[in-house]
């Protein structure tokens, strides 16, 4: 059950960035991480610790509601 989650949160937040039209190291920039830890929330299971997803979120304006599969 754990992984699915982790897998379905890596795969919106990954569809996400690709939409964001940013680049990894700008993504990286804006949420004060590496370009490296951006490509290891995408492509691992490492996600970003609870303040950088909230940056994150924020500066994407994404919703943090549906990378966490609460909503649709």
């Amino acid at each position: 059950m754990r992984n699915e989650v982790s897998e379905q949160i890596k795969k919106r937040l990954r569809e996400e960035l690709k939409y964001s039209g940013l680049t990894t190291v700008e993504i990286a920039k804006r949420i004060g991480v590496s370009p490296e830890m951006v490509t290891q929330y995408i492509t691992t299971d490492k996600l970003p610790k609870l303040d950088t997803f909230a940056v994150l979120c924020r500066e994407l304006d994404l919703s943090a509601d549906y990378i966490l599969g609460l909503k649709d």
